[in-house]
């Protein structure tokens, strides 16, 4: 197979580390080689490198462009804590928002239930470029969750709901606390693991932390009733939002229990008195505290096309622009367990953007966009 490269007159590699400058990517499905020499390869493109974008929260195909709100499937309303159910089933390949996130540059997508639910079912990891669900789909990453005023602002959906936060929250552990129960019966060898309900054994596979939760919670206190549910039950959780978020002190927090964020989105329209306290300017207390974070599009709350565009507030807040790129590369592959994307490292699979110029500057667009060692769009 003949030998490609990319040669990155500017190199944003994904870890936040100071970007190379005039170095040759080699690659054919994986990236085979980062150096000052190109070799024998041929070079099929030049500009500003950055890894391949990961939106690390969004609803992408399963709220589609161009179709009526009626057709939207990001909420089973069956059941208010249902972990059966699975995003990637509702999840439409031919939504025409797939093809405007590769031209820039976003090619992976986490893509998960709504927040109308306590429990909205299982996440999933794909590929923004493959033509159906079977070639889209990566992994399932964790489970959906949510507290705050969206899971209690469903009271004509079916089944048991909600009215209060702390009825949402009782809800939640009961089937945790049932979990809890369960579990120790089969220690004790009073029940059979093939007696168990499939709903309450995936609540086990939460509280043995297979299945991370993704919570969707936006104000401060309801924050730390994460936190509390966090060390009562020892669930692994990450924290989905944080837009109300206005002091440094909850992040010290959230820090100081080992919690990741996906922060975000931004830009967006404040349109409940959940987001009372929302601005731009929180952003600044995320930045100086430094949990380790990743950004996401909520999309389509923002339109994922225009997720990187979020990068210019945290290099004004003080970050470099190597860690503002990592927010949507490597800390979101990170923050959700991806072994081999988001960086550009040898034996990582070839994701990269080929850029025009730099990419915070206004003028910038993608030339080529690599997929896992193909060519998924060219300007």
């Amino acid at each position: 197979m003949k030998k490609l490269a990319v040669k990155a007159d500017l190199l944003y590699d994904g870890t936040g580390a100071k970007g190379k400058r005039n170095v040759y990517i080699t690659f054919d499905k994986r990236i085979r080689s980062i150096s000052d020499r190109k070799g024998d390869a041929e070079v099929v493109a030049e500009g500003v490198v950055t890894p391949a974008f990961i939106d690390a929260h969004c609803h992408i195909g399963m709220s589609r462009s161009g179709e009526p709100s009626r057709e939207d499937e990001s909420n089973e309303e069956m059941n208010a804590l249902y972990p059966l159910v699975d995003a990637l089933h509702s999840v439409y390949m031919d939504d025409k928002a797939f093809k405007e996130s590769v031209e820039f540059g976003v090619l992976y997508s986490h893509v998960m239930p709504g927040s109308g639910n306590i429990i909205g079912g299982k996440t999933v990891l794909i590929r923004n470029f493959a033509r159906d669900v079977g070639d889209a789909y990566v992994k399932h990453i964790g489970v959906k969750a949510a507290l705050g005023y969206n899971p209690r602002s469903t009271t004509e959906w079916k089944g048991t709901r909600p009215s209060t936060r702390m009825g949402a929250i009782a809800l939640l552990r009961e089937e945790l606390i049932k979990a809890k129960k369960t579990k120790a019966l089969i220690k004790k060898k009073k029940k059979e693991p093939e007696e168990i309900e499939p709903l309450t054994d995936m609540f086990i596979d939460i509280l043995d932390g297979k299945l991370p939760l993704m919570v969707h919670v936006h104000k401060e206190d309801d924050i730390v009733t994460l936190i509390n549910l966090v060390k009562e039950f020892g669930i692994k959780t990450v924290v989905n939002h944080g837009c109300d978020v206005h002091s440094r002190e909850l992040w010290e927090k959230v820090k100081r229990e080992g919690l990741d964020v996906i922060f975000g989105p931004i830009d967006s329209f404040a349109y409940k008195v959940e987001l009372k306290n929302e601005s731009w300017r929180n952003i600044k207390h995320i930045v100086d505290v430094k949990p380790r974070f990743s950004i996401m599009s909520d999309h389509p709350v923002v339109l994922q096309r225009n997720l990187y565009l979020q990068l210019r507030f945290f290099v004004r807040f003080g970050m470099s622009k190597e860690e503002a790129v990592s927010l949507l590369t490597g800390n979101s592959a990170d923050i959700l367990g991806l072994k081999d994307v988001g960086k550009i490292k040898t034996g990582f699979l070839s994701s990269f953007v080929v850029w025009n110029n730099d990419p915070f500057d206004l003028t910038s667009y993608p030339v080529k966009v690599i997929g896992e060692g193909k060519t998924v769009y060219e300007e």
